[in-house]
């Protein structure tokens, strides 16, 4: 366990230096938490410590970028028909094998997985199933835009029962940790244990995560929203009301200006968010594959949602709270919307209000300024 040590400046001429200022390690932030709870086995903190050094391993191999031979598509697809790059291959690697001995998983979940994976039986079986994508926004990597990884962690509902899928369809409200690292500029982790969300920085020189971001909670004024333009012609009324209303800006119904955002990284959409506020939105729409929505719900939206959520925001399908949802499918996908509370309530009123589709006469239409809308 190591601190890491800040010196203050010294004083006027005369004066003694402060003590230096200890700043919390993640270690010391999760010995802290265990502390408060009666009883505890110390297997929760073990699961956590083992989600931070994948998250470590893969950060390191991804600051590499060219220097190592694993960029690129892998030539082969996932469970989604989505082509795999090399990295998420590797990802997905660091992240089961870092938790398959440790005793504290009983079962994992990965978006580059068709099946659920269970614990072999020659190594103890824990308490936890964890979910995970372990390489969110890999098509990013060539071109050295910010990526991550994302988990959600569930309690086994059956610990005495042969593990499948069933397992892990248990709604986002009964995460018991989820979070996100981030790899950009400098690595982060963000997570929450069920009461707030905490950001954590690595500090490389230490080869430690320290308490940065301390309760990070969500802006209530939101000037920003993230969607894919590209996909306007296909959307639903709602959501094109919304997306109009927010270009029209200071002359328009909201009566001020928002700007547009798009990473194709959630992790980087739900980083933003987070310290900026604004809204996220992967809305369905009429395209036959996006009917449904397109992320997937286990190990891309409860996760995110949960820490939305826990940190004073608001997520949702669209329609309702993205955590309540009852998982049918481990790949299940889903419509996705998030951020600041009061812009995802306005998204849900119009779902339900003002998202009826009217005969598309053009002479009656509506002019949007993405797509022409009769009788918005």
């Amino acid at each position: 366990m190591t601190a890491r040590t800040t010196r203050s400046a010294a004083g006027p001429a005369g004066t003694a230096a402060r003590e230096p200022q200890l700043q919390q390690t993640l270690t010391e932030f999760l010995i802290d938490e265990q502390r408060k709870v009666p009883n505890a086995t110390g297997s929760y903190t073990a699961l956590v410590n083992d989600i931070r050094l994948a998250c470590k391993r893969i950060a390191n191999i991804v600051g590499k970028g060219q220097l190592v031979d694993i960029h690129g598509k892998a030539g082969s697809v996932n469970v989604q028909g989505e082509a795999q790059a090399k990295l998420d291959i590797v990802a997905d690697e660091i992240f089961h094998r870092t938790h398959l001995r440790g005793g504290t998983v009983a079962a994992m979940l990965s978006e580059e997985h068709e099946h659920v994976r269970p614990v072999p039986p020659e190594y103890p079986r824990g308490r936890y199933l964890i979910a995970f994508d372990p390489l969110d926004g890999s098509s990013n990597i060539d071109i050295n835009v910010s990526v991550g990884s994302i988990f959600s962690v569930l309690l086994d509902p059956d610990p005495a029962a042969e593990i499948g899928p069933e397992a892990f369809l248990q709604p986002g409200s009964r995460q018991v940790c989820a979070g996100y690292a981030i790899y950009g500029p400098t690595t982060m982790l963000v997570m929450t244990l069920g009461h707030g969300v905490h950001g954590f920085t690595l500090d490389r020189e230490i080869g430690e995560f320290i308490l940065t971001h301390r309760d990070m909670r969500i802006p209530e004024e939101a000037s920003e929203f993230a969607i894919n333009a590209s996909n306007s012609r296909h959307w639903e009324p709602a959501v094109s009301r919304y997306v109009d209303e927010c270009l029209a800006g200071a002359s328009g119904p909201r009566g001020r200006d928002f700007n547009m955002r798009w990473v194709a990284s959630l992790v980087a959409e739900a980083h933003r968010i987070l310290l900026r506020g604004g809204v996220f939105l992967y809305p369905r729409d009429e395209r036959a594959s996006a009917r449904k929505g397109k992320l997937r719900l286990l190990y891309e939206a409860n996760p995110i949602g949960f820490l939305i959520e826990q940190a004073g925001g608001r997520a949702s399908t669209g329609d309702s709270p993205i955590l309540d949802v009852q998982p049918q499918g481990i790949h299940q996908r889903t419509a996705f919307v998030f951020g600041s509370r009061a812009e995802v309530e306005r998204i849900e009123a119009y779902h339900r209000d003002h998202n009826a589709k009217r005969y598309d006469a053009p002479l009656f239409g509506a002019r949007g300024l993405f797509r022409t809308t009769a009788g918005r």
